[in-house]
């Protein structure tokens, strides 16, 4: 996949990419909100393993750049029945807050419904992200229900995730 938006490109992830995922993944800041506030601790060897194991029509793990230099990650896994769920990481805190990611989210969500045939966008967030959460609905997604305590993050915290999903028909592009 190779998405362009004036400033900003979302392109299938490569084993080149394993160091900054290492770097970013192994940042608990980065990855508290999936509840690794120590990080996952796995090394660029393990994800460029897993790297290439990436396909179009299984799981695609994509970087997300601004002005050519990478600021995140994004990812989408078919779930069979013509359903795909999503995941968006802005690594880079300087550009998050800007409106960015939900660029991004249509980019990749436009490419989805329109170049993949897919018809239903599914993803979950945790139920503390209320600022992933109102992206979302800003895009069309209808939140489907709250898992009250659906596991423990690396502190032993309990923690509750949304879930939400997209049908074309609801999609509000913000990528136009």
């Amino acid at each position: 996949m190779y998405l362009k938006h004036n400033d900003l490109i979302i392109r299938n992830a490569t084993e080149k990419d394993a160091v900054q995922l290492a770097v970013w993944w192994n940042d608990g800041r980065v990855m508290a909100h999936a509840g690794f506030p120590k990080g996952t601790g796995q090394t660029a060897k393990s994800i460029a393993d897993s790297l290439r194991k990436d396909t179009d029509t299984t799981h695609r793990r994509l970087i997300v750049e601004m002005d050519h230099t990478p600021i995140g990650e994004m990812v989408y896994r078919n779930k069979g029945e013509q359903a795909a769920e999503i995941g968006i990481k802005i690594c880079d805190f300087s550009k998050q807050n800007k409106g960015i990611g939900k660029i991004l989210l249509s980019m990749l969500i436009s490419s989805l419904f329109y170049d993949l045939g897919y018809q239903k966008i599914v993803l979950d967030t945790n139920l503390k992200n209320k600022r992933a959460q109102h992206v979302y609905e800003q895009l069309g997604f209808t939140k489907l229900r709250v898992n009250e305590n659906w596991g423990m993050d690396q502190m032993g915290e309990w923690q509750s995730s949304v879930d939400y999903e997209l049908y074309r028909k609801d999609f509000i592009n913000f990528a136009k």
